[in-house]
């Protein structure tokens, strides 16, 4: 199973619950808060690539989250990017939040770290709402 813990088994109204309580983590002020973050962190990478699997490698790569916690010097050696609730407490963010980035990350059709990176800069970009918005939430 993939670090979202996504599958086809949700749908009807627990689908609907889900997609409600992730678009709520997005608009938040923490999700904001994160989603800036990122957009820096991603920004500021010189090598414009993404791993999946991982927050980061023995190698120094990176998947979006590990990007931020790389650019805010986090420590995530112990933390498990599979457990979404241990890997949101680590970021301040809801675990759907968590679960979400992870799925854009990682499962989203990325055939390549580099195309990776292009879609989950796009996701954020398509995410972060003005800053007069954000600062209503």
């Amino acid at each position: 199973m993939s670090r979202s813990g996504y599958n086809e088994d949700c749908d009807g109204w627990d689908l609907i619950r889900w997609r409600g309580a992730v678009n709520s983590a997005i608009k938040g002020k923490r999700g904001q808060q994160l989603l800036t973050e990122m957009a820096t962190a991603l920004d500021a990478m010189p090598v414009k690539k993404l791993i999946s699997d991982e927050l980061i490698s023995k190698d120094g790569e990176v998947c979006a989250l590990g990007a931020v916690a790389k650019y805010k010097s986090l420590p995530v050696d112990n933390i498990d990017p599979h457990d979404s609730a241990q890997v949101a407490g680590t970021f301040n963010i809801a675990e759907a939040l968590a679960r979400e980035i992870a799925f854009i990350n990682d499962d989203a059709y990325c055939v390549t770290p580099e195309y990776r990176w292009k879609v989950v800069r796009q996701w954020v970009n398509e995410n972060i709402q003005q800053s007069e918005e954000a600062e209503r939430d």
